[in-house]
């Protein structure tokens, strides 16, 4: 008997939004917007870029011992990336510099882990527009694309002006809308007619 084999096609969401659907109940994630740094057939690395932690970046650079007179960081929120490695900084910033562990995620963005970004940016002469998060978001190979096809996520373009600029409660709204997607008309009941 011959055997039918469907080869399973992967999905590289690298620089897209995945953004929760309003059936997603766990609160690390619930109303999340996440930036996919990385997808391969290995699994998925992103960071959230809507859920501010109660840490200011000027105390985060104290903390480390970094300098800054930098005024604009005692307001710059610090966020949380994701549960992986919590206890780790990442930076998503647009691309400028040679930047120590560094990863090019596309043409216009990055993600670094070192402490010359983090000095750089004390100092004023970093990237302008950059996110500061504790921790990432992580799949394992297939789990993402398997939470896609339960509803869970909607993916799509990033647009950058939402990661960046655009106020940090609006993210979630905005970055679906831009998918043509309004989450307020979504129903959180499934199933039902």
């Amino acid at each position: 008997m011959k055997q039918n084999l469907v080869k399973k096609t992967h999905m590289d969401l690298t620089g897209q939004f995945l953004i929760a659907m309003p059936t997603l109940e766990d609160p690390r994630f619930q109303k999340s917007v996440t930036y996919i740094c990385a997808h391969n057939k290995e699994g998925a690395m992103g960071i959230v870029i809507n859920k501010p932690l109660d840490l200011r970046l000027n105390a985060m650079l104290t903390q480390l011992n970094i300098e800054t007179n930098n005024a604009n960081l005692t307001e710059q929120k610090v966020f949380y990336g994701g549960p992986v490695h919590s206890d780790r900084g990442f930076v998503l910033h647009r691309k400028s510099g040679p930047w120590e562990s560094t990863i090019s995620v596309c043409e216009d963005v990055s993600v670094s882990t070192s402490r010359d970004i983090l000095k750089a940016i004390s100092l004023g002469t970093g990237p302008v527009e950059n996110l500061v998060a504790l921790g990432y978001a992580g799949w394992e190979a297939g789990q993402l694309e398997d939470e896609i096809s339960q509803n869970a996520w909607l993916s799509g373009p990033a647009n950058l002006a939402v990661a960046f600029r655009t106020p940090i409660t609006e993210r979630w709204k905005l970055a679906a809308l831009q998918l043509g997607v309004n989450l307020a008309q979504m129903s959180t009941e499934i199933g039902h007619a």
